[in-house]
């Protein structure tokens, strides 16, 4: 592996941050320096901690504490998520679907927490 977008979590917190922005073009103007802005931020976030993370790998602790930074901008794009169904501008299913794919970005990340030798 050369790069951190070689990262399956990489890759995969890359797509869901990329269907989010598309998404959130379609929700209310008034929505643009909250909701919107926010879950851009914080699914975008998760990619960038993901980069930092891998540079940092030779270092365990400082990989770990960047990758729970990116495991903490996931779970904060979950909440927006819900907020996002609660005031209906995103259907049940596409809620679910990038719950899902949140979920999977969650679980690849607590992967890489618990075995950081496996990045060096």
């Amino acid at each position: 592996m050369s790069s951190f977008r070689d990262l399956i979590a990489y890759k995969k917190a890359f797509a869901l941050s990329m269907e989010i922005y598309w998404e959130t073009k379609r929700f209310l103007k008034e929505e643009t320096y909250s909701l919107i802005d926010q879950i851009r931020r914080s699914s975008r976030s998760v990619c960038s901690s993901l980069a930092e993370a891998y540079k940092k790998r030779r270092y365990p602790n400082h990989f770990i504490s960047k990758l729970t930074d990116a495991d903490m901008e996931n779970g904060e794009t979950q909440s927006w998520l819900d907020v996002s169904l609660a005031c209906n501008y995103i259907e049940k299913d596409q809620f679910d679907r990038f719950n899902q794919q949140s979920e999977e970005v969650t679980r690849l990340l607590i992967y890489m927490i618990n075995n950081p030798d496996k990045f060096k």
